[in-house]
């Protein structure tokens, strides 16, 4: 009997030494966590996150977007920013695309100095997210402390 084949791709992805790492920092040189609360504290030292409070007077006087990123059962279920102050919808799945000012899947008013205040739930998947965005080069990302929960118990406009 012979050995089993072992494919380049299975190889890549379970052997660091498959392939260079790249100067970039990229691959196997990524950093990694001991756990998700050390993933978080991470992201969230690159963030000036906002209170509930505070995102609203940014949205109010036009001085940033707020992006909820909670899926469209949640926004259903749990309600959603009232829209005068024109939220945007954007899945936490397609957030990156929508946002990079190199995409073709952007949006228009993606761009490097856009002031994006991202708004989960509870303030945890926000932050995460709102980081990608800052890897991005979206410099002025952040996320709601807090979440959609924060904003509603602040007494702020809702619907639904």
């Amino acid at each position: 009997m012979s050995a089993p084949t072992v494919h380049w791709e299975t190889r890549l992805f379970s052997d660091p030494t498959a392939t260079p790492a790249p100067a970039s920092g990229r691959g196997w040189e990524a950093p990694t966590y001991a756990g998700i609360d050390d993933q978080l504290t991470d992201a969230r030292s690159r963030l000036d996150r906002v209170s509930a409070r505070g995102a609203y007077q940014e949205v109010l006087y036009g001085r940033g977007v707020l992006v909820d990123i909670r899926p469209v059962t949640q926004r259903a279920f749990e309600g959603e920013v009232a829209a005068p102050l024109g939220p945007l919808a954007v899945e936490r799945n397609v957030l990156e695309w929508r946002f990079d000012p190199r995409h073709e899947a952007r949006l228009p008013i993606a761009a490097y100095d856009t002031r994006v205040l991202v708004l989960c739930q509870e303030g945890f998947t926000s932050s995460l997210a709102a980081d990608a965005l800052l890897r991005l080069g979206i410099r002025r990302a952040t996320d709601v402390v807090g979440g959609f929960r924060a904003w509603r118990e602040a007494g702020l406009p809702v619907a639904g």
